[in-house]
């Protein structure tokens, strides 16, 4: 029998290659790639793997009805209609998540409050009394989604974004978010089978993601629980299965992961992150200043960074990116850098070219994840020139 359902599985802008490869290599065949999102099939095991697993999802939401809908009177029937029963109880607590693009809906809180009427109201008529709505932390999240015409009634598997590891607590400026970090590693290329550098570290989410790729191990083991723990038809035995079997998926690591930072509590914030994350066998951080190091390895070297910027930090753009440029062609060679900036203008002073180029989103801010190769030879040939 073919329990499979389809699923959306949501993320960031430019993600949707790497997250519908990763998907695939849960063990999915039917997956097509959106807009900032993945449709994949699945049963309920599948499910709560993608949430446990999945590095590049920010939910995964289960589509649970779909209907044409040109007005608000149309909305509330038709939300009313559906067998509410099935889902939720008097005494369960709710919240609705609404998206609009459509000409006859124009207000998101609006519609959310017509489908939480109609919710209600279906209860109050079917047994006297009604569920309540809890926005914080409620025991199902229904997901409504409008486009023009079209209206896809979901609930929400993963509750808080899925960036909400549960292994960061401390944190600097403008940390980068754990989604974001683990899809530009996985854009690089990174696959663990070398030595890997984040000079300027900050809280080590990208060392912390970077472990985790390495050692497959689930992107999501750390955090303090999902939405589909609070479901009706939850079952702990099937999910105890699903992270034991995760987990025995995880693999040795025999190379180096290491962080610098010339900030101590940088540092210090760094390392209790990877402590939280139970990873600080398989990471070390340093205070130093990455301008005046070396490379620390003979062999190749795969380096992921978030430069500071001028949203963050008050330098002098022209020489901070230049002396990014002229550390990594003189002391790194035999390194694959890697960086990501929304400064696309100080691009231009790092004075090396770029191999790769590639649009993402950091935030709301359009920025580029920019790839240099730095070949083996060339200190050696500065040198003698």
């Amino acid at each position: 029998m073919n329990n499979n359902f389809k699923m959306v599985a949501k993320t960031m802008f430019g993600f949707e290659e790497i997250l519908a490869k990763e998907i695939r290599n849960l063990g999915c065949a039917n997956v097509t790639e959106g807009i900032r999102s993945v449709t994949f099939e699945g049963d309920t095991g599948f499910m709560y793997k993608a949430n446990l697993c999945l590095r590049t999802a920010i939910k995964i939401i289960k589509p649970i009805h779909t209907f044409s809908v040109r007005n608000e009177d149309e909305l509330y029937k038709k939300i009313y209609a559906m067998e509410w029963s099935e889902f939720l109880s008097v005494d369960t607590t709710f919240a609705i998540d609404t998206t609009v693009n459509s000409d006859n809906f124009t207000h998101s809180l609006y519609v959310s409050q017509k489908v939480k009427d109609a919710i209600v109201d279906k209860f109050r008529d079917m047994d006297g009394s009604r569920p309540d709505v809890d926005v914080k932390d409620p025991d199902v999240r229904i997901n409504v989604h409008i486009n023009t015409e079209f209206c896809t009634i979901s609930l929400d598997s993963s509750g808080r974004s899925l960036h909400h590891r549960g292994y960061r607590t401390a944190t600097n400026i403008a940390p980068i978010n754990e989604v974001l970090a683990a899809g530009l590693l996985l854009l690089s290329g990174w696959d663990g089978q070398c030595d890997f550098l984040d000079p300027m570290c900050g809280s080590g989410t990208f060392l912390t993601e970077a472990a985790m790729i390495a050692c497959n191990i689930p992107s999501n083991i750390n955090r303090k629980g999902f939405a589909f723990e609070k479901w009706h038809d939850f079952d702990q035995d099937l999910y105890d299965k699903i992270l034991e079997v995760s987990l025995n998926r995880a693999r040795e690591f025999h190379h180096k992961i290491v962080g610098y930072d010339k900030a101590p509590s940088a540092v210090r914030k760094a390392q209790d992150n990877i402590e939280n994350a139970n990873l600080s066998e398989y990471i070390t951080i340093e205070r130093k200043n990455f301008f005046k190091t070396e490379k620390f390895t003979e062999n190749k070297l795969h380096m992921v960074f978030n430069p500071p910027y001028g949203e963050r930090l008050s330098l002098d753009m022209e020489e901070f990116y230049a002396s990014i440029g002229d550390t990594l062609k003189q002391n790194y060679p035999g390194t694959e850098a890697w960086f990501i900036t929304s400064n696309l203008e100080a691009l231009k002073y790092v004075g090396l070219r770029t191999s790769k180029k590639i649009k993402v989103f950091n935030s709301h801010l359009e920025s580029r994840l920019v790839k240099y190769v730095m070949y083996e030879g060339s200190k050696k040939a500065k040198h003698q020139s």
